[in-house]
Protein backbone atom coordinates (compact mmCIF):
# COMPACT_ATOMS: atom_id res chain seq x y z
CA UNK A 1 0.00 0.00 0.00
CA UNK A 2 1.09 3.50 -0.95
CA UNK A 3 1.51 6.06 1.71
CA UNK A 4 1.73 9.54 1.56
CA UNK A 5 5.28 10.93 2.41
CA UNK A 6 5.25 12.62 6.19
CA UNK A 7 7.72 16.00 5.97
CA UNK A 8 9.12 15.92 9.86
CA UNK A 9 11.10 18.56 12.32
CA UNK A 10 12.75 16.74 14.94
CA UNK A 11 13.03 19.24 17.59
CA UNK A 12 15.52 17.97 20.49
CA UNK A 13 16.94 15.18 17.80
CA UNK A 14 19.98 14.29 19.89
CA UNK A 15 18.09 13.13 22.69
CA UNK A 16 16.90 9.44 23.29
CA UNK A 17 13.96 10.71 21.96
CA UNK A 18 14.78 11.99 18.92
CA UNK A 19 17.13 9.38 18.44
CA UNK A 20 14.32 6.88 18.75
CA UNK A 21 11.82 8.68 16.66
CA UNK A 22 14.62 8.92 13.51
CA UNK A 23 15.46 4.96 14.30
CA UNK A 24 11.80 4.33 13.33
CA UNK A 25 11.43 7.05 10.64
CA UNK A 26 14.87 5.27 9.06
CA UNK A 27 13.09 2.03 8.97
CA UNK A 28 10.21 3.17 6.49
CA UNK A 29 12.14 4.82 3.72
CA UNK A 30 10.45 7.05 1.55
CA UNK A 31 7.46 6.98 3.90
CA UNK A 32 9.25 10.23 6.28
CA UNK A 33 11.38 12.54 4.64
CA UNK A 34 13.61 14.76 7.35
CA UNK A 35 12.73 18.29 7.12
CA UNK A 36 14.82 19.89 10.06
CA UNK A 37 16.62 18.76 12.90
CA UNK A 38 17.15 20.70 16.12
CA UNK A 39 19.82 20.23 19.15
CA UNK A 40 20.58 22.74 22.22
CA UNK A 41 24.39 22.76 21.84
CA UNK A 42 25.24 19.48 20.89
CA UNK A 43 27.19 20.31 17.52
CA UNK A 44 29.15 16.88 16.94
CA UNK A 45 26.18 14.89 17.83
CA UNK A 46 23.75 16.78 15.02
CA UNK A 47 26.50 16.68 12.77
CA UNK A 48 26.35 13.04 13.11
CA UNK A 49 22.61 13.30 12.60
CA UNK A 50 22.16 15.54 9.76
CA UNK A 51 25.01 13.21 8.18
CA UNK A 52 22.63 10.29 8.08
CA UNK A 53 19.26 12.09 7.61
CA UNK A 54 19.99 15.30 4.79
CA UNK A 55 17.70 17.33 6.68
CA UNK A 56 17.10 20.54 5.16
CA UNK A 57 17.76 22.74 8.07
CA UNK A 58 19.69 22.06 11.25
CA UNK A 59 19.16 24.41 14.19
CA UNK A 60 20.84 25.22 17.45
CA UNK A 61 19.59 26.54 20.35
CA UNK A 62 22.95 28.08 21.31
CA UNK A 63 24.33 30.23 18.46
CA UNK A 64 27.83 29.70 19.95
CA UNK A 65 27.75 26.33 18.77
CA UNK A 66 27.27 27.17 15.13
CA UNK A 67 30.51 27.32 14.18
CA UNK A 68 31.52 24.12 15.21
CA UNK A 69 28.11 22.89 13.08
CA UNK A 70 28.75 24.77 9.90
CA UNK A 71 32.49 23.35 9.62
CA UNK A 72 31.76 19.33 10.45
CA UNK A 73 28.95 19.77 7.45
CA UNK A 74 30.61 21.60 4.97
CA UNK A 75 34.52 19.29 5.43
CA UNK A 76 31.63 16.47 4.62
CA UNK A 77 30.19 18.37 1.71
CA UNK A 78 26.67 18.35 3.75
CA UNK A 79 24.41 20.61 2.24
CA UNK A 80 22.38 21.07 5.61
CA UNK A 81 21.55 24.58 6.38
CA UNK A 82 22.40 25.97 9.96
CA UNK A 83 20.34 28.53 11.84
CA UNK A 84 20.06 29.42 15.42
CA UNK A 85 18.06 30.89 18.00
CA UNK A 86 14.89 30.45 19.39
CA UNK A 87 13.35 32.07 16.15
CA UNK A 88 14.66 29.59 13.75
CA UNK A 89 13.71 26.78 16.14
CA UNK A 90 10.05 28.36 15.63
CA UNK A 91 10.02 28.56 11.90
CA UNK A 92 11.15 25.00 11.54
CA UNK A 93 8.06 24.05 13.17
CA UNK A 94 5.74 25.92 11.73
CA UNK A 95 7.11 25.73 8.02
CA UNK A 96 4.76 25.10 5.55
CA UNK A 97 6.22 22.43 4.05
CA UNK A 98 6.29 20.23 7.73
CA UNK A 99 3.27 18.44 8.60
CA UNK A 100 4.42 16.71 11.96
CA UNK A 101 6.86 17.77 14.36
CA UNK A 102 8.55 15.77 17.25
CA UNK A 103 8.40 18.25 20.16
CA UNK A 104 11.52 16.12 22.12
CA UNK A 105 13.01 19.20 23.64
CA UNK A 106 13.31 18.87 27.88
CA UNK A 107 11.97 21.41 29.97
CA UNK A 108 11.14 24.84 29.34
CA UNK A 109 13.37 25.53 26.54
CA UNK A 110 10.56 23.33 24.35
CA UNK A 111 7.57 25.56 25.04
CA UNK A 112 7.67 28.32 22.51
CA UNK A 113 8.84 26.12 19.67
CA UNK A 114 5.55 23.45 20.29
CA UNK A 115 3.33 26.55 20.81
CA UNK A 116 4.80 28.04 16.92
CA UNK A 117 4.03 24.15 15.68
CA UNK A 118 0.16 24.32 17.24
CA UNK A 119 -0.56 27.41 15.86
CA UNK A 120 0.64 26.64 12.31
CA UNK A 121 -1.68 23.36 12.61
CA UNK A 122 0.49 20.47 12.79
CA UNK A 123 0.57 16.89 13.95
CA UNK A 124 2.26 17.45 17.55
CA UNK A 125 3.85 14.43 18.95
CA UNK A 126 4.12 16.00 22.10
CA UNK A 127 7.04 14.18 24.18
CA UNK A 128 7.93 17.52 26.07
CA UNK A 129 5.05 18.00 28.82
CA UNK A 130 6.37 20.98 30.44
CA UNK A 131 4.42 22.73 27.51
CA UNK A 132 1.47 21.55 29.32
CA UNK A 133 2.33 21.74 32.79
CA UNK A 134 3.61 25.14 32.20
CA UNK A 135 0.55 26.39 29.85
CA UNK A 136 -1.91 23.47 29.19
CA UNK A 137 -4.86 26.67 28.48
CA UNK A 138 -2.67 28.38 26.93
CA UNK A 139 -1.24 25.32 24.46
CA UNK A 140 -4.72 23.68 24.28
CA UNK A 141 -6.21 26.79 22.80
CA UNK A 142 -3.23 27.51 20.24
CA UNK A 143 -3.77 23.49 19.05
CA UNK A 144 -7.86 24.85 18.72
CA UNK A 145 -7.18 27.89 16.85
CA UNK A 146 -4.21 26.53 14.89
CA UNK A 147 -6.53 23.09 13.89
CA UNK A 148 -3.55 21.25 15.11
CA UNK A 149 -4.30 17.62 16.47
CA UNK A 150 -1.57 15.97 19.38
CA UNK A 151 -0.29 12.80 19.81
CA UNK A 152 1.56 12.25 22.95
CA UNK A 153 4.66 10.46 23.43
CA UNK A 154 5.18 9.71 26.67
CA UNK A 155 4.54 5.84 27.26
CA UNK A 156 2.11 7.04 29.69
CA UNK A 157 -0.18 8.97 27.83
CA UNK A 158 0.39 7.32 25.04
CA UNK A 159 -0.84 3.95 26.61
CA UNK A 160 -4.23 5.98 27.69
CA UNK A 161 -4.67 7.00 24.32
CA UNK A 162 -4.49 3.90 22.93
CA UNK A 163 -7.10 2.73 25.48
CA UNK A 164 -9.67 5.73 24.43
CA UNK A 165 -12.05 4.86 22.06
CA UNK A 166 -11.02 5.38 18.74
CA UNK A 167 -11.45 8.69 17.17
CA UNK A 168 -10.74 10.39 20.59
CA UNK A 169 -8.96 13.97 20.31
CA UNK A 170 -6.03 15.16 23.15
CA UNK A 171 -7.69 17.65 25.00
CA UNK A 172 -11.43 16.73 25.42
CA UNK A 173 -13.02 14.68 27.90
CA UNK A 174 -13.18 10.72 26.64
CA UNK A 175 -16.92 9.34 27.36
CA UNK A 176 -17.53 6.31 29.71
CA UNK A 177 -14.26 6.78 31.34
CA UNK A 178 -14.44 6.32 35.51
CA UNK A 179 -10.38 6.95 36.15
CA UNK A 180 -6.93 6.96 34.22
CA UNK A 181 -4.37 5.09 36.18
CA UNK A 182 -1.02 6.12 35.22
CA UNK A 183 1.98 3.41 36.19
CA UNK A 184 5.39 4.58 37.39
CA UNK A 185 8.48 2.15 37.91
CA UNK A 186 9.22 3.24 41.35
CA UNK A 187 12.92 4.02 40.18
CA UNK A 188 16.07 3.64 41.38
CA UNK A 189 15.08 4.24 45.08
CA UNK A 190 11.55 2.25 45.33
CA UNK A 191 13.15 0.56 48.26
CA UNK A 192 16.39 2.56 49.43
CA UNK A 193 16.12 3.37 53.12
CA UNK A 194 15.56 7.71 53.95
CA UNK A 195 18.90 7.14 54.74
CA UNK A 196 20.44 6.10 51.27
CA UNK A 197 18.06 8.79 49.48
CA UNK A 198 19.50 11.86 51.52
CA UNK A 199 23.43 10.41 50.40
CA UNK A 200 22.06 9.26 47.33
CA UNK A 201 24.37 10.44 44.50
CA UNK A 202 23.54 11.74 40.46
CA UNK A 203 24.80 9.01 39.39
CA UNK A 204 22.45 6.67 41.71
CA UNK A 205 19.61 8.83 40.67
CA UNK A 206 20.20 8.61 36.97
CA UNK A 207 20.51 4.42 37.16
CA UNK A 208 16.79 3.85 36.02
CA UNK A 209 16.30 0.31 36.56
CA UNK A 210 14.47 -0.29 33.24
CA UNK A 211 14.30 2.88 30.70
CA UNK A 212 17.37 5.02 29.36
CA UNK A 213 16.69 8.59 29.67
CA UNK A 214 18.29 11.75 29.83
CA UNK A 215 19.70 12.81 33.42
CA UNK A 216 16.93 14.86 34.26
CA UNK A 217 14.22 12.77 33.32
CA UNK A 218 16.00 10.25 35.28
CA UNK A 219 16.51 12.18 38.37
CA UNK A 220 12.54 12.82 37.94
CA UNK A 221 12.19 9.44 37.89
CA UNK A 222 14.47 8.69 41.04
CA UNK A 223 11.83 11.82 42.96
CA UNK A 224 8.50 10.44 41.14
CA UNK A 225 8.25 14.13 39.88
CA UNK A 226 8.21 12.68 36.62
CA UNK A 227 5.13 11.16 37.37
CA UNK A 228 3.77 14.41 38.85
CA UNK A 229 4.22 16.00 35.93
CA UNK A 230 2.68 13.82 34.26
CA UNK A 231 -0.38 13.45 36.06
CA UNK A 232 -0.74 17.60 35.31
CA UNK A 233 -0.17 16.55 31.67
CA UNK A 234 -2.72 13.95 32.00
CA UNK A 235 -5.25 16.41 33.04
CA UNK A 236 -5.18 18.55 30.25
CA UNK A 237 -4.64 16.05 27.68
CA UNK A 238 -7.72 13.72 28.61
CA UNK A 239 -9.56 16.36 30.53
CA UNK A 240 -10.08 14.75 33.48
CA UNK A 241 -9.99 16.34 37.35
CA UNK A 242 -7.40 15.52 39.40
CA UNK A 243 -10.18 13.18 41.48
CA UNK A 244 -10.39 10.48 38.66
CA UNK A 245 -6.64 10.47 37.99
CA UNK A 246 -3.94 7.58 40.29
CA UNK A 247 -0.43 6.60 40.47
CA UNK A 248 0.39 2.71 40.40
CA UNK A 249 3.53 1.40 41.21
CA UNK A 250 4.39 -1.55 38.46
CA UNK A 251 8.43 -1.68 38.60
CA UNK A 252 8.22 -4.10 35.68
CA UNK A 253 7.27 -0.84 33.39
CA UNK A 254 5.13 -3.13 31.03
CA UNK A 255 1.88 -2.10 31.92
CA UNK A 256 2.17 1.33 30.43
CA UNK A 257 -1.03 2.68 31.97
CA UNK A 258 -4.75 1.81 32.29
CA UNK A 259 -8.14 2.98 31.60
CA UNK A 260 -11.21 2.24 33.60
CA UNK A 261 -14.44 2.43 32.24
CA UNK A 262 -17.97 3.26 34.08
CA UNK A 263 -19.10 -0.40 33.05
CA UNK A 264 -15.85 -1.96 35.00
CA UNK A 265 -14.21 -2.93 31.98
CA UNK A 266 -10.29 -2.26 32.36
CA UNK A 267 -8.09 -1.35 29.32
CA UNK A 268 -4.47 -1.76 29.90
CA UNK A 269 -1.21 -1.23 27.04
CA UNK A 270 1.42 -3.40 27.27
CA UNK A 271 4.68 -3.51 26.02
CA UNK A 272 8.52 -3.72 25.92
CA UNK A 273 9.93 -0.44 28.17
CA UNK A 274 11.53 0.65 24.46
CA UNK A 275 10.27 4.14 23.35
CA UNK A 276 9.75 3.35 19.91
CA UNK A 277 6.67 1.96 20.60
CA UNK A 278 4.61 5.04 21.43
CA UNK A 279 6.62 7.17 18.74
CA UNK A 280 5.77 4.69 16.13
CA UNK A 281 2.72 4.51 17.31
CA UNK A 282 2.34 8.36 17.09
CA UNK A 283 4.18 8.42 13.94
CA UNK A 284 1.63 6.18 11.96
CA UNK A 285 -1.22 6.84 13.50
CA UNK A 286 -4.36 5.75 12.85
CA UNK A 287 -2.15 3.01 11.08
CA UNK A 288 0.45 0.70 12.99
CA UNK A 289 3.92 0.03 11.72
CA UNK A 290 7.54 -1.96 12.91
CA UNK A 291 9.17 -0.02 15.61
CA UNK A 292 12.14 -2.40 15.88
CA UNK A 293 10.54 -3.19 18.97
CA UNK A 294 10.80 -7.03 20.20
CA UNK A 295 7.76 -9.01 21.04
CA UNK A 296 6.43 -9.32 24.30
CA UNK A 297 6.88 -12.59 26.08
CA UNK A 298 4.77 -12.46 28.54
CA UNK A 299 5.75 -16.34 29.88
CA UNK A 300 9.01 -15.10 30.31
CA UNK A 301 8.29 -12.12 32.25
CA UNK A 302 6.45 -14.43 34.20
CA UNK A 303 4.54 -11.87 36.71
CA UNK A 304 3.21 -8.27 36.76
CA UNK A 305 3.43 -6.47 40.18
CA UNK A 306 1.54 -3.32 41.33
CA UNK A 307 1.56 -0.95 44.68
CA UNK A 308 0.42 1.85 45.69
CA UNK A 309 3.27 4.86 45.70
CA UNK A 310 4.96 5.88 48.97
CA UNK A 311 4.36 9.79 49.31
CA UNK A 312 6.06 9.79 52.35
CA UNK A 313 8.89 8.78 50.62
CA UNK A 314 8.35 10.50 47.42
CA UNK A 315 7.02 13.98 48.64
CA UNK A 316 7.33 15.12 45.20
CA UNK A 317 4.28 13.32 43.66
CA UNK A 318 2.27 14.70 46.17
CA UNK A 319 3.11 18.12 45.62
CA UNK A 320 2.19 17.63 42.00
CA UNK A 321 -0.78 16.98 43.18
CA UNK A 322 -1.09 19.47 45.21
CA UNK A 323 -0.29 21.91 42.20
CA UNK A 324 -3.05 20.08 40.33
CA UNK A 325 -5.97 20.71 42.67
CA UNK A 326 -4.64 24.65 43.23
CA UNK A 327 -4.53 24.79 39.14
CA UNK A 328 -3.61 28.64 38.14
CA UNK A 329 -0.30 29.18 38.37
CA UNK A 330 0.77 26.47 40.86
CA UNK A 331 1.97 23.90 37.96
CA UNK A 332 4.06 26.36 35.82
CA UNK A 333 5.64 26.85 39.50
CA UNK A 334 6.09 23.56 40.19
CA UNK A 335 7.68 22.87 37.01
CA UNK A 336 9.97 26.13 36.82
CA UNK A 337 11.25 25.43 41.00
CA UNK A 338 11.91 21.64 40.08
CA UNK A 339 14.24 22.26 36.93
CA UNK A 340 16.17 24.65 39.16
CA UNK A 341 16.23 22.39 41.98
CA UNK A 342 17.29 19.13 39.45
CA UNK A 343 20.06 21.29 37.79
CA UNK A 344 21.21 21.42 41.39
CA UNK A 345 21.35 18.82 42.16
CA UNK A 346 23.00 17.25 39.02
CA UNK A 347 25.82 19.91 39.70
CA UNK A 348 26.26 18.71 43.18
CA UNK A 349 25.14 21.52 44.83
CA UNK A 350 22.06 19.91 47.06
CA UNK A 351 21.22 16.58 48.16
CA UNK A 352 18.97 14.77 46.68
CA UNK A 353 15.73 14.90 49.33
CA UNK A 354 16.74 18.90 49.00
CA UNK A 355 14.59 18.53 45.70
CA UNK A 356 11.69 18.23 47.44
CA UNK A 357 12.16 20.82 49.97
CA UNK A 358 12.65 23.49 47.32
CA UNK A 359 10.34 22.88 45.30
CA UNK A 360 7.65 22.77 48.78
CA UNK A 361 9.21 26.16 49.55
CA UNK A 362 8.68 27.76 46.00
CA UNK A 363 4.94 26.31 45.57
CA UNK A 364 3.94 27.75 48.89
CA UNK A 365 5.72 31.25 48.03
CA UNK A 366 4.08 31.44 44.71
CA UNK A 367 1.50 28.61 43.66
CA UNK A 368 -1.55 30.83 44.46
CA UNK A 369 -1.10 33.08 41.57
CA UNK A 370 -3.41 33.26 38.38
CA UNK A 371 -2.82 31.17 35.29
CA UNK A 372 -0.94 32.95 32.78
CA UNK A 373 -3.18 34.43 30.27
CA UNK A 374 -1.36 34.08 27.13
CA UNK A 375 2.65 32.48 27.29
CA UNK A 376 4.08 35.93 27.79
CA UNK A 377 2.57 35.91 31.06
CA UNK A 378 3.57 31.89 31.72
CA UNK A 379 7.31 32.60 31.19
CA UNK A 380 7.06 35.71 33.48
CA UNK A 381 5.65 33.49 36.52
CA UNK A 382 8.37 30.71 34.94
CA UNK A 383 11.51 33.26 35.54
CA UNK A 384 10.12 34.54 38.91
CA UNK A 385 9.50 31.05 40.15
CA UNK A 386 13.19 30.37 39.14
CA UNK A 387 14.66 33.37 40.96
CA UNK A 388 12.81 32.41 44.02
CA UNK A 389 14.59 29.07 43.64
CA UNK A 390 17.80 30.09 42.86
CA UNK A 391 17.57 31.71 46.15
CA UNK A 392 16.46 28.93 48.34
CA UNK A 393 19.18 27.12 46.59
CA UNK A 394 21.78 29.68 47.18
CA UNK A 395 20.68 28.90 51.07
CA UNK A 396 20.61 25.62 51.05
CA UNK A 397 24.58 25.33 49.54
CA UNK A 398 25.30 27.90 52.04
Amino acid sequence: MQHPTRTLTVLGATGSIGRSTLDVAARHPGRYRIFALAAHRQADALAELCLRHAPRYAVLGDEAAVPALRARLAAAGATTEVLAGEQALAAVSAHPEVDTVMAAIVGAAGLQPALAAARAGKRVLLANKEALVMAGEVFLRACRDGGASVLPIDSEHNAVFQCLPAGYRAGGAPPGVRRILLTASGGPFRRASAAEMRSATPQQACAHPNWSMGRKISVDSATMMNKGLELIEASYLFGVPESRLEVLVHPQSIVHSLVEYEDGSMLAQLGHPDMRTPIAHALAHPERIDSGVAPLGLAAIGRLDFEAPDSGRFPCLGLAYDALRAAGAAPCVLNAANEEAVAAFLGGGIGFTDIARVVDAVLGALGARAAGADVEHVLEIDREARALARARLARCAA
